[in-house]
């Protein structure tokens, strides 16, 4: 039976982000050991997204109110990406400290996110 997910974000500053994770984020965490930092994240949902390669992955998290939540980000100096509307949500990207970035969006689609 799977009991989880393992999500894997490669940085060219892993513990930068880590950092950005634990401090900007607030989300808790377990050391595995030597500082290798496992967080624990919210609710999660997986969609397949028609591509030309395959292992292109990106990694968003969603939240109710997006000029709420970055609003409450920029107060601990996150500055998003503009705002794009889509079909499916209103999205932004979050710079993470070690260059790469994540997703933020407020969904206008169905979640799974309150399934078993």
């Amino acid at each position: 039976m799977i009991s989880g997910a393992h999500v894997i974000v490669y940085s060219k500053d892993a513990e930068a982000d880590r950092v950005f994770f634990r401090d900007i984020l607030g989300f808790k965490s377990v050391d595995a050991g030597h500082g290798w930092l496992i967080f624990a994240l919210p609710p999660g949902e997986a969609a397949f997204h028609p591509s030309d390669e395959n292992s292109a992955h990106e990694l968003y998290f969603t939240c109710d109110d997006l000029k709420v939540e970055m609003a409450s980000l920029a107060k601990k100096g996150v500055k998003c990406c503009e705002v794009r509307e889509a079909r499916w949500g209103s999205i932004t990207k979050m710079p993470l400290p070690g260059g790469g970035e994540v997703g933020l969006y407020q969904p206008k689609h169905p979640t799974a996110l309150g399934l078993k």
